[in-house]
C-alpha cells in the first residue's frame, strides 16, 4: 500500500479530492470566486469517486465500501459498488448521504438547484464500462460520451449560473472532444483494462487489429487511425469554442483553459507523430498558455 493509499484509507474524502492536482485540466483554479471553487470541488469529488469505482482504482482496505454499506468481501464488485453509490446519491436529494464526498455535495446541490440527471449520467457511464468494452461506430462512442463527459460541462454551467440551451450544446461539443482526446492518450492503458474506445468501423477502415494496439509503438496504420480520430476531436473543440466568447470574466478564463488543454493535448499527439502507444504524449505549459491566448482572442 502506497502512502497515498494509506492516507485514503484513513480519510477517503481527502484522498479523493487530492487527485485534483493530477488531472489534465484545472478543477477549481485560484482565480475563480471562492463559492464557485467550493462547489466545483464538491462536483469533482463525486465525479472522481465514481470513476475510481468504475475503474477499480479505489484505495485498498475497503473504506469506501464500508461508507456505502457494502460488505468488505464485496468491495471489488464494481456493479454492486455503483449501485450502492447511486443509492447514496439519491440521499443527497432526499435524506442524509453516507459517504463524506456526497455529504460535501449536498449543500452544493441545494445552493445551485442541481438535478440528479447529470450525476446519474456519470454513474451510468461507469456502469456501461463494466458491460461494454468495444464500440462499433463513432455514433456509439458519442452516445457513451453523452453519459461519461457531457454531464461535467453541464454541471459547470449550472454551478456558475450560466446555463442556456446554446451554451449546453457548445459545452457538450467541448466535453465530448476532451473525452475523445483522453481516449486517444490512453489507448494502451485502456487496452490493459480490456477496453477499446476507438470505433471498430474506423479500425477496419484503417486496417488496424487489436493486436496492433498492444505493440510497444504504433505502426503506420495505427498512426493514421489516431490522426483521423484526433481531427474529429479538433473539429468538435473548434465548434464548441464559441462557448468561451459567450461568457465573461473569470468563467471565460476557465472555459478557455479547457479548450486550450484539449488543443495542447492534440498538439502533443501530433508532435509524437500520433504514436500514443508508449504512453500519453505530454504538452508543456508554454504550449498550453499559447493555446489559451488563441482561444481568448477567438483566433482559432
Amino acid at each position: 500500500m502506497t502512502a497515498a493509499d494509506t492516507a485514503h484509507a484513513v480519510d477517503p474524502e481527502r484522498g479523493t479530492l487530492a487527485k485534483a492536482a493530477d488531472e489534465n485540466f484545472p478543477v477549481a483554479p485560484f482565480f475563480l470566486p471562492r463559492a464557485w471553487r467550493t462547489d466545483l470541488m464538491a462536483v469533482y469529488g463525486f465525479a472522481r469517486l465514481v470513476d475510481d469505482i468504475g475503474d477499480g482504482d479505489l484505495a485498498p482496505g475497503g473504506a469506501d465500501a464500508r461508507l456505502l454499506g457494502v460488505p468488505g468481501d464485496r468491495a471489488d464488485d464494481r456493479l454492486l459498488m455503483l449501485d450502492a453509490f447511486e443509492e447514496d446519491l439519491h440521499r443527497v436529494f432526499d435524506g442524509t448521504p453516507r459517504h463524506p464526498l456526497l455529504r460535501r455535495l449536498a449543500p452544493t446541490v441545494r445552493r445551485r438547484a442541481l438535478t440528479p440527471e447529470p450525476f446519474l449520467g456519470l454513474i451510468a457511464a461507469n456502469r456501461q464500462d463494466q458491460l461494454v468494452a468495444r464500440y462499433e461506430t463513432y455514433d456509439d462512442l458519442l452516445a457513451y460520451c453523452e453519459l461519461s463527459a457531457n454531464p461535467v460541462g453541464r454541471l459547470v454551467l449550472a454551478v456558475t449560473g450560466t446555463s442556456t440551451p446554446e451554451r449546453i450544446r457548445r459545452s457538450d461539443e467541448i466535453c465530448t472532444a476532451l473525452q475523445i482526446v483522453e481516449h486517444l492518450q490512453d489507448v494502451a492503458e485502456d487496452l490493459a483494462r480490456d477496453r477499446i474506445y476507438l470505433p471498430a468501423e474506423d479500425m477496419k477502415r484503417f486496417h488496424v487489429q487489436e493486436t496492433d494496439l498492444a505493440a510497444p509503438t504504433a505502426n503506420a496504420s495505427v498512426r493514421a487511425l489516431i490522426a483521423y480520430e484526433a481531427a474529429r476531436a479538433r473539429d468538435l473543440l473548434n465548434e464548441g469554442a464559441a462557448l468561451v466568447g459567450s461568457v465573461h470574466g473569470r468563467l471565460r478564463l476557465l472555459l478557455a483553459g479547457f479548450v486550450a488543454g484539449g488543443r495542447a493535448a492534440l498538439g502533443a499527439i501530433a508532435a509524437a507523430d500520433h504514436d500514443v502507444l508508449p504512453g500519453p504524449p505530454k504538452s508543456g505549459k508554454v504550449h498550453l498558455l499559447r493555446e489559451a491566448g488563441v482561444v481568448l482572442r477567438g483566433e482559432g
